[in-house]
């Protein structure tokens, strides 16, 4: 069997198709039709070359759903039902080694060191080189951790819970939300969408979204957040608006999901003393930050939390608030292209064109 897929081979450079001889799988390993792959803002990155440590040539793509099409021995999904042949799937993004510091002492498989990822540290040079989801087929590593779907859902709306779905479950886990809670998100994106649905599910009085595109801001508030266009406010305006919402104390929660150089400065002046700022949207380096820790952390008593990636329980909570609601989030999906229009797709996310693009096999 052949599989042709999208391979990075040079920065700045377009993808190029190439086909691959399917391995004959070992002791653990599932081979997965691919039905459906994201392309995420970290794949544009990585295909910028922003992320010099990103191993070529690479197929691209860290989501993915697909149809299971061979196992290799006995397999389990994370529920503890046995996999077999045809079942639709959806995979957590991440390996992690089980054997670290973070994976043992503190419990923390999103810190491990030897973490793997599909379409990000995994070359498809190394066996068994199908290492990533734009491909017709991938294999998963016998670690893998595996979410069964229903049959009936579609591939492109979910695809997204293994990611941006999955960090935003963590950034919530990592508090204690409080209903009646004002949420702040700055950013509209996938991630801004996420963290308007999860500090709803998690009993937040009102939720602000500031952003620049009114067709993302319209997503967020059909979602049942208040929103503010940066275009038309100012700093000192946006800041206003969330004093004069909550008695003059400040937003209980501030969530980044940008990850643009000057946001955090803004974000952290909107918090209440003793507020929490999470921090969502840097993927990459975006340069230095000005805040005066002073007045407005000490002072203030605010918790400063950076959350990286996610973890299997993450991704977990991400699939079933989306299954709860796929209408919702099938909004955010504006474009779908074909496995060989890749470069197009990387495009329409880069120029900021597409919300969120989704490759359909």
């Amino acid at each position: 069997m052949k599989s042709k897929a999208m391979v990075l081979t040079a920065f700045n450079k377009p993808l190029e198709l190439q086909e691959f001889t399917i391995p004959a799988l070992e002791e653990g390993q599932v081979l997965v039709k691919l039905k459906a792959a994201g392309v995420c803002g970290s794949d544009v990155h990585m295909w910028k070359g922003e992320d010099p440590r990103t191993p070529l040539p690479i197929i691209l793509g860290h989501e993915g759903v697909g149809i299971v099409v061979e196992i290799k021995g006995e397999k389990r999904t994370v529920d503890g039902l046995p996999l077999k042949e045809g079942d639709f799937i959806l995979w957590n993004r991440g390996i992690t080694c089980n054997q670290c510091f973070a994976c043992k002492v503190l419990r923390e498989p999103s810190l491990c060191q030897h973490r793997k990822v599909y379409g990000i540290n995994m070359s498809c040079s190394t066996p068994p080189y199908l290492n990533g989801c734009y491909s017709e087929y991938i294999v998963l590593n016998r670690n893998t951790d595996i979410f069964k779907l229903p049959q009936d859902v579609d591939p492109a709306v979910v695809v997204s819970a293994s990611c941006s779905g999955a960090t935003i479950a963590h950034a919530f886990d990592m508090i204690q939300q409080a209903v009646g809670d004002t949420v702040v998100v700055q950013g509209p994106g996938p991630l801004g969408i996420y963290a308007v649905a999860f500090a709803k599910k998690l009993g937040a009085s009102k939720v602000v979204v500031i952003g620049g595109s009114s067709s993302r801001l319209n997503i967020c508030k059909e979602m049942g957040a208040i929103t503010l266009d940066r275009h038309s406010t100012t700093v000192e305006q946006r800041r206003e608006f969330i004093m004069d919402m909550t008695g003059g104390r400040g937003a209980d929660v501030v969530v980044e999901a940008v990850g643009s150089q000057g946001v955090v400065e803004e974000g952290i002046k909107l918090l209440r003393s003793g507020g929490t700022y999470l921090s969502t949207g840097f993927a990459q380096p975006a340069g230095l930050e000005q805040v005066d820790f002073y007045y407005d952390v000490v002072r203030k008593n605010i918790r400063i939390q950076g959350v990286w990636v996610s973890d299997t329980r993450h991704t977990w909570q991400a699939l079933n608030l989306v299954l709860e609601n796929p209408e919702a989030f099938s909004k955010m999906i504006t474009h779908r292209f074909k496995l060989t229009e890749a470069n197009e797709a990387l495009n329409a996310m880069a120029t900021r064109r597409a919300l969120k693009a989704v490759l359909e096999m």
